[in-house]
């Protein structure tokens, strides 16, 4: 029990890591990451907060990860809501300072994407699954055999795109993190020194079925 509880611990501080950072590169004021300007798109094509467009558009790009086959963790669905709810709180509540100089904006947001870089760390070494936009180019790469960089560019070029029509903001800023993101977070891992491909997750189903035979064997104690 106590290991759950310091795993749910280090992942919701890694959610709560991951939101800092994305709140620090919206207020830097250079443009927003490619899925930001979505999901400031869709904030303005439906009058929520952009916290809430996260949560929605997480739950869509799930639900299209799971036609795909692509496994749910449970990081992945406690990721769907808790980062969005996160951001909300620190922008609602003005925790994260607004920049409108450039250098001090270029500053934050590249602090930003450290930040970011660390929370994924945070989240991702628990083992509890991937974030869902995450599992979405997972699911896409294998099933196109497609490189993750090129699933990855086209994502991003699709959610700039309908973010921006719908009025999400794009600047200098939204072409630095696309180019920059990847290597900050690399940077990140490496000061952590985490090695991604050697997380072992833990899916959903894999728990449904360590319950069904649990009680499957339970069941044919009881009849013994």
């Amino acid at each position: 029990m106590k290991k759950i509880a310091l795993a749910f611990i280090k992942l919701f501080f890694g959610y709560f890591v991951c939101a800092i950072g994305i709140v620090m590169t919206i207020n830097a004021n250079l443009g927003l990451a490619p899925w930001d300007v979505f999901h400031q798109g869709l904030s303005n094509l439906t009058g929520i907060t952009i916290g809430k467009a996260h949560i929605l558009a997480g739950i869509s790009i799930v639900v299209l990860s799971s036609t795909f086959g692509e496994k749910v963790g449970w990081g992945t669905i406690f990721n769907m809501l808790l980062v969005g709810i996160f951001i909300d709180f620190l922008m609602l509540n003005n925790l994260i300072p607004i920049f409108n100089k450039f250098l001090p904006s270029l500053i934050m947001m590249l602090l930003g994407l450290l930040v970011l870089g660390f929370g994924c760390y945070l989240y991702l070494s628990v083992g509890w699954g991937s974030g869902p936009r995450d599992g979405l180019m997972i699911a896409l790469v294998k099933k196109t055999s497609k490189s993750v960089r090129f699933i990855k560019n086209i994502q991003e070029i699709i959610a700039v795109t309908i973010g921006y029509i719908l009025g999400g903001s794009v600047g200098i800023g939204t072409l630095l993190m696309a180019i920059l993101g990847g290597y900050f977070m690399q940077f990140a891992f490496k000061i952590a020194k985490f090695d991604v491909s050697q997380v072992q997750h833990r899916f959903v189903d894999d728990d449904i079925k360590f319950i069904k035979d649990k009680l499957a064997n339970k069941k044919s104690k009881i009849q013994e």
